[in-house]
């Protein structure tokens, strides 16, 4: 019995140690768990701010290149007449209405380039001065409405610029100006916007016994004939640039007529004389309908191998317009300036002055001879 006994107390010994183990490994596991759970529960973790914020901060599709910028183009009209953008030189002026897209300049004394600037037109002035002669081929009229803004590629001073390349669709009855011959100036003052110190402008061309070339338009001319008979009597040619100064790529011919036509008994009645045939797009603006238009009506349109940007103050002043007609002087150069620009009138004795300097003489449109005649 006392074996039997010992056994059975030994079962139950063993039996209450394996439920302690048991328990105490139940114990351990749920621990475990329980720091895991506080574990997983401390552990940090991205906010939605931080999520948002990488987001944010993830590196941005790169845009694409821009597109390179056009050459600088000098401007060729006032502030007053700027409708919205504007012609000038390609180094282009619009700087008028949405100007066409620039055909490329090109390159200076290439060959066939003949009278279109580079180091030959020193010497020789430039042939292409009426009509496209020596300009290389001949280019066909795709589109005789497509409009056209006046610009020019400068070269260094004493060389006639490059000019654009639709001077080469010009045919033998469109009669246009854009550069003259021999050691000649034209000094050419439009007055389609502001009038400016017209006493001013006059003693300064008096005192230097110095001639120029008007397009003043007709608004102008009904405004001042006293100013218009003036400049008459002193010499200067006075020529057409329509009644309105309106982009005429915007009128119908039967409106471009009238405006030439109104502007030519305006003359009349104001002078007493007859106007010389003469004209100048508004803003440089034109097609070549337009121009074989005004061809047909006896006129010469006259375009320009200098210009500025004058429709602005002018940062140094007077010293500005000096240096910009100075810098580009060059054989029969037709230079475009503005009347309402207080700085070219304030510097205009002194460019007379700097012109004749430099060897040069004022000249009237006149004086221009189409190649050949």
């Amino acid at each position: 019995m006392m074996n039997l006994r010992s056994t059975s107390g030994t079962v139950t010994l063993m039996l209450v140690l394996c439920t302690a183990i048991l328990a105490a490994c139940s114990n351990t596991a749920g621990s475990n768990e329980a720091s895991q759970i506080q574990a997983e529960t401390m552990k940090p973790k991205s906010s939605e701010a931080e999520v948002s914020k990488e987001t944010k901060l993830s590196p941005a599709p790169v845009p694409p290149a821009p597109e390179p910028a056009p050459a600088e183009q000098t401007p060729a009209i006032s502030p007053q007449e700027t409708p919205a953008s504007v012609s000038g030189t390609a180094e282009e002026l619009p700087v008028e209405p949405t100007a066409e897209p620039k055909p490329s300049a090109p390159a200076a004394g290439s060959p066939g380039e003949a009278g279109y600037g580079g180091p030959a037109a020193k010497a020789t002035a430039s042939s292409a001065t009426y009509k496209p002669s020596g300009g290389g081929p001949r280019l066909p009229i795709t589109d005789e409405f497509k409009a056209y803004s006046w610009y020019y590629m400068k070269q260094p001073k004493g060389y006639v610029p490059n000019f654009p390349n639709e001077t080469r669709q010009y045919t033998d009855n469109m009669k246009a100006l854009w550069v003259g011959t021999g050691k000649k100036v034209y000094l050419t003052i439009d007055t389609g916007g502001p009038m400016g110190d017209t006493e001013l402008l006059v003693k300064s061309l008096k005192d230097n016994n110095a001639k120029a070339n008007f397009f003043i338009a007709g608004y102008n001319v009904k405004k001042n004939p006293d100013f218009v008979r003036t400049l008459v009597a002193d010499g200067h040619l006075v020529a057409n640039h329509t009644m309105t100064h309106t982009d005429m790529n915007l009128q119908t011919d039967e409106q471009v007529i009238k405006e030439i036509q109104d502007y030519e008994s305006l003359y009349r009645e104001v002078t007493g004389k007859e106007i010389q045939p003469y004209f100048r797009f508004p803003y440089g603006r034109y097609n070549m309908h337009l121009l074989n238009l005004v061809s047909d009506m006896g006129y010469s349109s006259v375009f320009w191998s200098t210009a500025m940007k004058d429709w602005v103050p002018r940062a140094n002043g007077a010293e500005d317009p000096y240096n910009d007609i100075m810098g580009n002087l060059h054989d029969g150069n037709i230079v475009l300036i503005h009347q309402g620009s207080p700085e070219n009138i304030e510097a205009l004795d002194r460019i007379i002055k700097g012109i004749r300097d430099a060897g040069y003489e004022l000249a009237l449109l006149t004086d221009i001879q189409p190649p050949g005649r």
